[in-house]
């Protein structure tokens, strides 16, 4: 089978790009800041009076302005371009989960891929946000302090030079197992979210079993697990944090024992052939704690770094290979429709992944306006014929060609669009019965809607209002009513001349399946009709009958 677009690696791109550089300038103006700061005490100190002081604090001022407007900026561009940058990361995972086919089977679980791209992927906003200029800060300004301090005093900057490697190297010895505590949060996470949404969706079925007990009590137990990972990641951040203070707040101080006993006296070494001024001994004092501030702000968001990379890896493997939909990268061009198509198959070859093959030369031919009921066993090929006509999943070998156009990569996005499909579980959100049988369509006038409901048979079911709330699932609809609902989302499709049916008519009592069957075959005339199903009743209403075994035709009446 032909793989999906290649994986897109999510995390080799840097978005925070020239506000994160002018946030790190910021930063530098310190040094002058500092430097002003010095001065102004070394002027008091030689008894200039306070003409010394007031040149040094309008440049101190000025330089602070400029500092505040420059980081403030720095951070909004950072901002903005982060955000843009994870919803385009959204926008492209969803894109290529969109261009795989529904059938496939190693797809992820919609409630995990829900988890991941609308909660998981916003921890990537802090990290990008936060870390990343944090990191580049953490890279530049202690190259521009050690130097310079340094200039005045070899002793104070191998304080620094020494003290400094300690930091990142046990930031890191901690970073490895926060990133991992991360990663299993994430996990955790996304399964505690895919079993929610699996439980909700079978919630009438577990009353009818008796099994709402059992599955309160697993998920109380994957949110205790949850709770247990989430405080394992705490535990690691506020490490890392302790470790940051612990260096720096010790070499902070080797400087400062230094600096106080050179200017006392007491140290004479360290500096160039001189010893210090107060002047100089203060700068230095200033810098230090500056040399330090970056390490520092890097070890408060290096759990913002665990947890974005946890979570673009996170979103990484939602982009990973698997079954493509056919034609879902090539834009639908348009088909004249020229009536209900013929359909056409021959050759064909289909079977699933690691198990036997379903279709092994299947031949079919469908007349234009014919109405035909595929029969059979279950496990017949019944349901997958129906997925290959409909381009949901690339036939291995064989073609199909529906209204003489031949079902390819390049058609069949244009094909499904004169489609119209009902599955054997009409998929049912939250939301408005307006909403399910509009599907996202615009322009549709509400009478369209109400005309559709009645076409199918739901104008006198109170349930079915166009106002009407559905919960998730279809609550407050019975099944017949479900089916009549996807049967509504069809009549508003004007180019559906092909009809993809697939057990309209099960688990219905006979006088629902009636109405169904009734409110269907009426929709499909003047098109082409395809069902599949177990019903006899519904067969002998088709124009043929045509009986799959085994994946083969065995005989057509």
């Amino acid at each position: 089978m032909k793989p999906t677009p290649s994986t897109v690696r999510l995390r080799s791109l840097t978005p925070w790009g020239l506000g994160g550089v002018v946030q790190g300038l910021a930063a530098v103006l310190w040094l002058p800041q500092a430097a002003l700061l010095a001065w102004a005490v070394q002027g008091l100190a030689a008894g200039s009076g306070p003409n010394a002081v007031l040149l040094p604090a309008a440049g101190v001022l000025l330089l602070g302005v400029l500092r505040a407007a420059a980081e403030a900026w720095g951070l909004r561009r950072v901002f903005a371009a982060a955000r843009q940058y994870v919803s385009d990361l959204r926008a492209r995972v969803v894109a290529v989960l969109a261009a795989r086919s529904p059938l496939d089977s190693a797809r992820p679980a919609s409630g995990l891929a829900a988890s991941v791209v609308a909660e998981q992927a916003e921890a990537a906003l802090p990290y990008l946000v936060r870390y990343q200029p944090a990191r580049w800060r953490a890279m530049v300004v202690p190259l521009l302090i050690l130097p310079t301090v340094a200039c005045f005093s070899w002793a104070a900057a191998l304080v620094l030079l020494l003290a400094a490697p300690l930091i990142p190297i046990f930031m890191a010895l901690v970073g490895w197992r926060a990133q991992a505590a991360s990663a299993a949060q994430m996990v955790e996470m996304g399964q505690m979210n895919a079993f929610l949404l699996d439980r909700l969706r079978g919630l009438a079925t577990l009353r009818a079993l008796d099994a709402v007990d059992a599955t309160a009590h697993r998920l109380g137990a994957s949110a205790q697990s949850l709770r247990q990972r989430t405080m394992a990641v705490l535990r690691i951040a506020f490490l890392s944090s302790a470790v940051l203070e612990l260096f720096a707040a010790l070499g902070v101080a080797m400087v400062a024992v230094y600096v106080g006993f050179h200017l006392l006296g007491s140290i004479p070494w360290g500096s160039w052939g001189q010893r210090l001024n107060l002047g100089e001994g203060l700068f230095i004092l200033l810098l230090a704690p500056a040399f330090f501030e970056p390490l520092r702000e890097l070890a408060a968001v290096w759990h913002d770094r665990a947890a974005g990379e946890a979570a673009l890896e996170a979103l990484e493997q939602l982009t990973q290979d698997g079954v493509p939909l056919p034609g879902a990268a090539v834009p639908p061009a348009g088909l004249r429709s020229l009536g209900a198509p013929s359909v056409q198959v021959q050759g064909l070859h289909f079977g699933h992944p690691g198990e036997a093959a379903v279709f092994a030369g299947l031949a079919l031919r469908v007349a234009a306006g014919e109405h035909v009921a595929l029969m059979g066993p279950s496990g017949a090929g019944k349901t997958a014929l129906l997925h290959l006509l409909a381009g949901l999943v690339p036939a291995q070998q064989g073609r199909i060609s529906i209204g003489g156009v031949l079902l390819t990569e390049a058609s069949a996005s244009a094909l499904r669009h004169r489609m119209g499909w009902i599955g054997q579980k009409p998929h049912i959100f939250a939301g408005s019965v307006q909403e399910h049988v509009l599907l996202g369509r615009c322009g549709v006038a509400p009478c369209r809607v109400l005309a559709a409901l009645q076409q199918a048979g739901l104008g006198r079911v109170a349930q079915a209002g166009v106002d009407v709330a559905l919960g998730e699932g279809g609550t407050g609809l019975s099944g017949g009513e479900l089916v009549r609902l996807a049967l509504a989302r069809l009549v508003l499709c004007a180019d559906a001349d092909l009809l993809l049916v697939d057990e309209p008519t099960a688990h219905l009592d006979t006088e629902t399946a009636q109405a169904v069957a009734d409110a269907l075959l009426q929709f499909a005339q003047g098109r082409t009709l395809i069902v599949a199903t177990h019903d006899p009743v519904l067969a002998a209403r088709m124009h043929r009958v045509v009986q799959l075994d085994a994946g083969l035709v065995r005989a057509a009446a």
